[in-house]
């Protein structure tokens, strides 16, 4: 039988970069329909952005993004990145591709794969497109979708949906109204859809 998950994560989420491949195979595996919404970290549930936090503790988120990153097989490139603008915009193509009935996944996994890997500016329109052409998508028709109506209301309205459901960092994936927070809960998840409700 098919099940359903809700996941939230963000392209400028270096867990969620981590964790996205893990979790789209544990998807297949499973017969899971992926349900995707993106945003930003919510901080009205208590999210809290890297930059907001004390250096003693992204000293050490630093240290286990590298060591999952290993177990992972994703590269990171953390230090010497050059200032890049902000690649929240990049969530906008992963959604026109959604609601276009494409690959997403292979969209979000370019996106992510050249911000985290390669450190290229995709909150730059013409660099995220180029990226995508690249990788076999219609990158300047994803490019203007972004500003359409229903790209922009999903983009909204997935906001409110990670708020009310109780998300407040990412990735985040919901099944069976349990919430797991953190590609490292992707065991419990895969717990839970074989019947080992916590």
């Amino acid at each position: 039988m098919t099940k359903s998950v809700e996941y939230f994560f963000s392209i400028g989420s270096p867990w969620s970069y981590i964790g996205f491949d893990a979790f789209a195979e544990l998807a297949a595996k499973n017969d899971v329909v992926i349900t995707p919404y993106l945003t930003t970290v919510v901080e009205e549930n208590g999210g809290i952005f890297s930059r907001n936090r004390p250096e003693i503790r992204r000293a050490y988120w630093t240290r286990d993004l590298k060591r999952w990153a290993r177990v992972r097989g994703k590269e990171l490139r953390l230090e010497h990145r050059p200032d890049l603008s902000d690649p929240t915009p990049a969530s906008l193509f992963v959604i026109a591709a959604y609601l276009d009935g494409q690959d997403w996944i292979g969209v979000a996994r370019a996106l992510q794969h050249a911000f985290w890997s390669e450190a290229r500016d995709i909150g730059k329109p013409d660099v995220r497109e180029a990226i995508v052409t690249a990788a076999g998508f219609d990158g300047a028709a994803l490019l203007r979708r972004q500003a359409d109506d229903d790209v922009q209301n999903k983009w909204s309205a997935d906001r409110v949906h990670a708020r009310d459901s109780g998300v407040f960092g990412f990735p985040t994936y919901v099944y069976d109204g349990e919430i797991y927070w953190g590609q490292d809960n992707l065991p419990f998840l895969e717990r839970h859809l074989h019947g080992d409700k916590p």
